[in-house]
């Protein structure tokens, strides 16, 4: 399950078990970081997930700055709460290709401000889950990693 952090609402996304189809399964709106975590580790519990995708916000040139931190906080919060793993991913331009998506599909006002941030999380996890998907490509019949 992927989580894209925000301030007042927090973008939620799954996978299928194959990992091919990253789908939005909804926004949470809670400014309380405790709470978000709550609501964050209860939803990963009733989709039976297996591991946690955090969105790391960098900035452009990679360096980070506080919300950063305040996902790295989420992510170390996650695993206590859930016992599973959460991944940081970097989610620079997330949101932009989410807004684009939106656009693209006549998606405006108010129903968009409430996707937006589910559609970041799914981009978040169709990248995150590109990147396994070549990881495993580099891994040949014998098990060897090619380098």
């Amino acid at each position: 399950m992927a989580v894209d952090y925000g301030e007042v609402r927090t973008g939620l996304a799954v996978c299928d078990p194959t990992e091919l189809l990253a789908s939005p399964i909804g926004v949470i709106q809670e400014k309380i970081f405790e709470k978000a975590a709550e609501k964050i580790a209860q939803t990963a519990q009733e989709q039976a997930v297996q591991l946690l995708v955090v969105g790391l916000p960098r900035n452009m040139d990679g360096s980070e700055g506080e919300r950063a931190q305040k996902c790295r906080a989420l992510a170390s919060r996650l695993e206590e709460l859930t016992q599973l793993s959460a991944e940081l991913w970097d989610e620079r331009r997330s949101t932009v290709t989410a807004a684009a998506i939106l656009t693209e599909n006549k998606t405006f006002g108010k129903k968009r401000k409430k996707q937006l941030d589910a559609v970041a999380a799914v981009v978040i996890l169709e990248h995150y889950l590109q990147y396994r998907a070549n990881q495993k490509a580099k891994v040949d019949e014998h098990g060897d990693t090619k380098r």
